[in-house]
C-alpha cells in the first residue's frame, strides 16, 4: 500500500475527505505509534564517524533516537571493540580527569552541545576514557524512517499495511469524533494487526529454524 492508496482507503472507510495537512498528520501519528511499539528492521540504521584525539565528545546523528551498539575501530589493526553503555556519572567517576586518554571503552548519552547559548548539536555521546587517537566509530541505532507521506512507499506499507491502515483510521475517526462503537472496532482491528506485526518484528525476525526450531502450536 502506497501513500495514495492509503489516503483513498481512509477516505472510503470514513466516507470523508480530509484536508491534506490533517490526513498527513493522522498518518505520521499512526506511524510513530507503530514504530514505538514494534522494533521492525526498518527502524535500524548504521553510520560511521571519527573521534578526535583528546576530545571526549562524539556527535549523534540528527535522526538518532536510541542506540543498539557503538563500536570503536582500532586505527592500526582494524579490530572492532564494542563500547559498554553507561551513565554519564559512571564515566565521570571512572575517569575524573578528561586528560586521561586511551582506547574508548564506555559511552553515555550526554545531551546537547551548546555554544554561546545556541544548541549546535541536539545530542552527543560522552566517551570514556577520552580517545587518545582518531578512531572510526560505527553506530547502530534506532531512528524513524522517512514517512510514507513524503516517501510514497515504505517497508511498513509494502509489507504489513493493516497496522498502518487501522492506525490511521483510529487517528482519523478520533478527529471526526465518530461513533464510539466504530472507533472501538477500528481500535480493535489496529490492536489485532499490531499483535501480528509484533509476532513478526519481535519474534520471527529474531530467530531461525536452526537455532530456535520451527514455529509450532502445542497439540492437546
Amino acid at each position: 500500500m502506497n501513500y495514495a492508496a492509503l489516503v483513498s482507503a481512509v477516505s472510503s472507510y470514513t466516507e470523508n475527505t480530509f484536508p491534506t495537512v490533517d490526513m498527513n498528520l493522522f498518518i505520521t501519528q499512526a506511524e510513530k505509534r507503530i514504530y514505538n511499539t514494534v522494533q521492525i528492521p526498518a527502524l535500524r540504521k548504521n553510520v560511521t564517524g571519527i573521534t578526535t584525539a583528546s576530545n571526549k565528545y562524539l556527535a549523534c546523528p540528527d535522526d538518532f533516537l536510541s542506540s543498539y551498539s557503538l563500536a570503536a575501530i582500532d586505527p592500526t589493526t582494524g579490530a572492532y571493540t564494542y563500547l559498554l553503555n553507561k551513565d554519564v556519572n559512571f564515566i565521570r567517576e571512572a575517569y575524573p580527569k578528561p586528560t586521561t586518554t586511551g582506547s574508548p571503552k564506555f559511552y553515555a548519552l550526554f545531551g546537547p552541545a551548546v555554544a554561546s547559548s545556541v544548541i549546535t548539536t541536539e545530542l552527543t555521546f560522552l566517551i570514556g576514557p577520552t580517545p587518545d587517537a582518531a578512531y572510526s566509530m560505527e553506530l547502530h541505532y534506532y531512528y524513524y524512517p522517512e514517512s510514507i507521506v513524503t516517501a510514497s512507499t515504505t517497508w511498513l506499507g509494502d509489507n504489513y499495511d493493516p497496522a498502518l491502515l487501522y492506525g490511521t483510521l483510529v487517528e482519523a475517526y478520533t478527529y471526526m469524533k465518530g461513533e464510539v462503537d466504530m472507533l472501538g472496532l477500528y481500535d480493535g482491528k489496529y490492536k489485532e494487526a499490531m499483535g501480528q506485526l509484533k509476532r513478526l518484528g519481535d519474534g520471527l525476525e529474531r530467530q531461525d529454524a536452526y537455532r530456535s526450531g520451527q514455529a509450532r502450536v502445542p497439540v492437546t
